[in-house]
């Protein structure tokens, strides 16, 4: 097995000493992290452009490098088309979801929940989502480690605690800045990392079109597929479609994306993070891309894998890098502090709102339930580094159970949609439908999550078949039984027959769940408010149920209330004088309600 030299260990010790010294920076400069709003909303101070960085190296980290390149390496190019939905679903999130969170300005986006339906409709999505993230960060954090361990034989348990306790230290002790901050260098050498792949491929090629041709020729290329049935992989339609409800998932409702974005000094400036971070994501997705088939160029002869030199394609691309980069100083020691780093920033933004929401969903809400008292600032923050410490660890236990998930991209990209598409839906619907209430709310959410993990995790499922890969040009003394049992298995799994929603492609979960919200949610809310079980009294402000609080729903819905209720809110409460008679005005002074309403939104 190959190892790294002196001067990588040396370049990823220093990479991971940055990390802390930024974290210990920001923990004795500025406000020093002395409140809950410089904590965990970096004080609402931040540029577009740390944010812009951080929107993408949140999620996509070692997750995208490992598994979009081998995605490219066993199955092909359609994958590279999920970038037309990253285009056409920014505008949506950036002028319709954000502006409705950015006008609440909480720590927590299931506080929006909370004011649309009531408080057991934010447990209810807050809970489904620490249950996604706590998942997830399983997988990041031994994305790094299998890849470390693959190149250099290090063992894994110590790559894992390295990862988990940096990461936790730094996001602990700076916060929210810290973050950030750490971000755009860690984003910086992710780039690095897949660019030096594609530069060493190039130079060994002699060209990018020798690279092209090959894979061209070997069956990689491939954008034509149309094909409407949903059991197939990646599609056009599942590749636009899946892809925009997990888009949106992530970028328009998720906690770590949105309190990134409520980061920022206002509302046009968290639109201008989220179009900056537009360029940077289809960047590294295609150059990340472009790196498998370089990878492919450079093993299309004899597979890793089926020469026995790797247990898993997740590990070839860090064992390309050692094979091509081993005899120029400290290269893959770059490459290796690259994946790290991928994975250090979504970590620190996993800890970040799970800490948030753990503390304004359920803390505070239990505080002020049992012992009738509120939490105050300095107790609030207290807690708030506790709960970060306490999910560091808990991201490090993950780690090790997410060994056995195998293909990284597609077991990350599931859990989103499985997921991440029913709370997207619940979103939408409080955002779009004034007729939802809570029961047919949390109805179609459940419903929806039943399914998702049943199609997601329901077994068995049919073996994903990989393009033809070779061992042509293999040593002659390489074991053949590895070859013959996959292909064996392969075959047998090809003659059973498979349940027909456990064939249903991984990208068309995030939709599915997104849909079944939706019309579940509306079906239900229909018949609770016709058997009078339920009704939709949380988006009024007045008793009567005459004045709607338009800032719940979208901008164009929104606007479209205000204009319905503006007869009304024209005519003040003064008296006057016309003709000799004295009038009072037909509208009533503002209600306690009304009032609550107004100071929420005037929170800071």
């Amino acid at each position: 097995m190959a190892t790294l030299g002196a001067w990588d260990y040396t370049i990823l010790a220093v990479v991971l000493v940055i990390s802390v010294a930024i974290g210990i920076y920001y923990r004795f400069v500025g406000g020093k992290q002395s409140t809950t709003t410089e904590y965990l909303l970096a004080d609402r101070s931040m540029n577009v452009a740390p944010v812009a960085f951080s929107l993408m190296a949140s999620f996509m980290s070692a997750v995208t490098i490992l598994g979009v390149s081998m995605e490219n390496y066993q199955y092909g190019t359609m994958f590279v088309l999920i970038n037309l939905s990253y285009v056409l679903s920014t505008p949506v999130a950036a002028y319709l979801i954000i502006p409705v969170f950015y006008r609440l300005k909480t720590a927590s986006v299931y506080e929006y929940l909370e004011l649309r339906f009531g408080y057991a409709t934010r447990l209810a999505a807050s809970l489904s989502f620490s249950l996604q993230m706590v998942l997830y960060m399983g997988i990041v954090v031994y994305a790094p480690a299998l890849a470390l361990e693959a190149v250099t034989g290090l063992n894994q348990v110590f790559s894992i605690v390295i990862v988990g306790v940096v990461c936790t230290f730094y996001a602990t002790l700076g916060g929210m800045k810290a973050v950030l901050i750490t971000d755009i260098y860690q984003s910086l050498l992710m780039f690095a990392a897949v660019f030096s792949v594609i530069i060493c491929a190039w130079v060994k090629a002699g060209s990018l079109e020798v690279i092209w041709r090959v894979a061209q020729e070997n069956g990689r290329i491939d954008l034509t597929n149309f094909s409407v049935d949903p059991t197939e992989r990646h599609t056009w339609f599942t590749q636009i479609l899946g892809g925009s409800a997990t888009y949106l998932a992530i970028y328009g409702v998720n906690q770590t994306q949105v309190q990134r974005l409520m980061a920022v000094k206002s509302l046009s400036a968290a639109r201008a993070a989220l179009w900056w971070c537009l360029p940077i994501l289809c960047l590294l997705s295609l150059s990340t891309c472009f790196s498998g088939l370089c990878i492919y160029w450079y093993y299309r002869d004899c597979d890793p894998l089926l020469e026995g030199r790797v247990n898993s394609r997740d590990q070839v691309m860090p064992l390309f890098v050692v094979d091509t980069m081993g005899e120029y100083t400290g290269l893959a020691g770059l490459f290796v502090s690259g994946i790290f780093c991928a994975s250090l920033s979504t970590i620190s933004s996993i800890i970040s709102s799970l800490a948030a929401v753990t503390l304004e969903d359920y803390l505070k809400p239990l505080v002020s339930c049992c012992a009738k008292r509120t939490l105050t600032d300095r107790q609030t923050l207290w807690y708030s580094k506790l709960l970060s410490l306490f999910f560091g660890a808990l991201c490090i236990g993950m780690a090790f159970m997410a060994g056995s998930i195998g293909g990284l991209l597609q077991a990350a990209l599931s859990i989103f949609g499985i997921i991440g598409g029913p709370l997207l839906g619940l979103f939408t619907l409080g955002m779009y439908v004034t007729k939802a209430n809570e029961k047919g709310a949390i109805g179609g959410l459940l419903i929806s999550l039943a399914f998702c993990f049943w199609i997601g995790f329901g077994q068995p499922k049919p073996p994903l078949v990989s393009l033809d890969m070779s061992t042509a040009g293999c040593p002659v003394d390489r074991s053949f039984a590895r070859d013959i049992f996959l292909k064996t298995a392969t075959a047998v799994a090809e003659e059973e027959h498979f349940f027909y929603l456990y064939r249903i492609s991984y990208m068309w979960y995030a939709a599915l769940g997104f849909l079944i919200t939706i019309f579940g949610g509306w079906l239900l809310s229909w018949l609770f408010a016709l058997l009078k079980w339920d009704n939709n009294r949380h988006i009024y402000q007045d008793a009567d149920c005459t004045l709607i609080k338009h800032d719940l729903f979208v901008p164009p819905i929104a606007k479209r209330l205000q204009r319905r209720q503006m007869p009304l809110l024209v005519v003040t409460g003064t008296s006057s004088e016309i003709g000799g008679i004295t009038t009072e005005s037909a509208m009533a002074p503002p209600r306690l309600d009304e009032i609550e309403w107004e100071k929420h939104k005037a929170v800071a």
